[in-house]
């Protein structure tokens, strides 16, 4: 199996810019504004949607039951809240 190189956040404003013809400033505003607005919505109505991509939903994980590796010792875990991505059913057979 090769290395698997993630595109950097330069590359992406750069391949975005010369596919869209805007300028690489316009679109790293518009990046951090829907990035913002995910925040915002997840924080506020639980879930945010990317049509075709996915979306990021806060998930909150009840109290358990846990084990510390270390020395065996059962330890309780404090309920908590999360955010995962779910991705999109159209991303996954895009991609596989």
């Amino acid at each position: 199996m090769g290395k698997f190189m993630s595109m950097t956040k330069s590359q992406l404003l750069g391949t975005l810019s010369e596919s869209t013809g805007l300028s690489k400033k316009d679109v790293s505003g518009l990046m951090e504004k829907m990035v913002d607005l995910a925040y915002k919505e997840v924080k506020k109505s639980g879930e945010f949607v990317i049509p075709g991509i996915g979306k990021m939903v806060k998930i909150k994980r009840a109290a358990r039951q846990g084990r510390n590796p270390a020395t065996g010792e059962t330890i309780q875990i404090p309920a908590k809240t999360v955010v995962k991505f779910r991705v999109a059913k159209a991303a996954k057979e895009a991609v596989l």
